[in-house]
């Protein structure tokens, strides 16, 4: 007979929806991704970006299932939504600034605006979280997003995926290097402030 704890935690599993195994499955996604950049730290072969950039990709499939899944069903939780922040802070914010970290935005600035890029998307997703009942206006369906949804931060992924193959990695990074104040820049990381900026704009996207 099962007791205590070990019983919470089979009584925990027992509480998820079909949707939410594949928001798990986003943020392994997400985490396969980070395994991927370290190991082409490690080796330094490409492929290991493709694997990255790839697996982000596929987060961002489990993503739209689960959302799609959880409205087929016409079952969602309060746990349901915080599991899906945190696999995308995972897929989506830390996943892509790390790649990026990985192609050779490494100075101190890159890292400065790299964190600031997965902020903006923390910050995004909790402004979400406490304004969705508001923005669905007791209909129970969110209408627009306050902000890009973090899941645009794939175009920043794909970007990266083109530079992989073109070569365009490390030392050879587009636009090349600046120096500030004894510190490197590399103008392409630039990109993910304007990512991170519009997520926590004012801007409304209709939600499809």
């Amino acid at each position: 007979m099962i007791t205590g704890e070990p019983q919470k935690r089979f009584s925990m599993i027992r509480e998820f929806h079909l949707a939410d195994w594949f928001t798990l499955a986003n943020a392994v996604c997400g985490t396969g991704a980070l395994f991927s950049t370290m190991t082409y730290l490690e080796t330094q072969d490409v492929k290991h970006v493709y694997f990255a950039c790839a697996l982000v990709f596929a987060a961002l499939i489990f993503d739209i299932l689960d959302g799609r899944i959880a409205r087929w069903r016409q079952k969602t939780s309060a746990m349901g939504r915080e599991l899906d922040s945190l696999a995308d802070v995972i897929s989506f914010g830390v996943a892509p600034a790390i790649i990026a970290y990985g192609c050779g935005m490494q100075g101190l600035y890159d890292r400065i605006v790299l964190g600031y890029f997965v902020a903006c998307g923390v910050s995004r997703l909790a402004r979400y979280n406490v304004t969705a009942e508001a923005l669905s206006e007791g209909t129970g369906k969110v209408r627009y997003f306050e902000g890009t949804p973090i899941p645009t931060s794939i175009a920043l992924v794909l970007l990266l995926a083109l530079a992989a193959w073109s070569g365009a990695l490390r030392e050879n990074l587009w636009f090349g290097v600046v120096m500030l104040g004894g510190f490197e820049l590399h103008p392409l990381v630039l990109v993910f402030a304007v990512s991170g900026s519009l997520m926590i704009s004012r801007l409304r996207i209709p939600k499809l």
